[in-house]
């Protein structure tokens, strides 16, 4: 049987509620919007990374990032300077304390995602990521 356009339709719809939820939930549990912990996360992953390269990583756009990282900094999460051979790139660092916060907000966000998660099994969980990974190359 075909998948008929208003079934399309409400898969769409179903994203885009599931979406809506997501960011003010986790905001909820973690103390920290998606976009910020993923952004706080990359940082963990580098010792210190350009603002272009991490906005690149993250996918936002440039006044996103900057926005994001101005709030970190004021914060104490993040540093920024500028790379004293290119005038034009600023560095992003991880703060000690932003790495603290990004550290002890992992449990919050895996107990967030265990409650998230915890009807599917294993099996579903990987065919899911598998489905949702095609969609996001069929979008690009």
């Amino acid at each position: 049987m075909k998948f008929t356009a208003s079934e399309q339709e409400e898969l769409l719809f179903l994203f885009k509620t599931l979406s809506n939820q997501l960011g003010p939930k986790f905001e909820k549990n973690t103390n920290f919007s998606l976009s910020r912990f993923e952004l706080l996360y990359q940082l963990v992953q580098y010792d210190e990374i350009s603002q272009s390269r991490l906005q690149k990583i993250i996918n936002i756009d440039h006044a996103a990032i900057t926005r994001h990282l101005k709030q970190l900094e004021a914060d104490g999460l993040v540093s920024r300077r500028r790379n004293p051979t290119d005038n034009r790139e600023t560095i992003v660092h991880l703060t000690d304390e932003g790495y603290k916060q990004i550290m002890s907000c992992q449990k919050d966000k895996s107990s967030f995602a265990n409650q998230m998660f915890q009807l599917f099994s294993n099996v579903e969980l990987r065919s899911l990521m598998g489905m949702l990974k095609r969609i996001q190359e069929n979008i690009k």
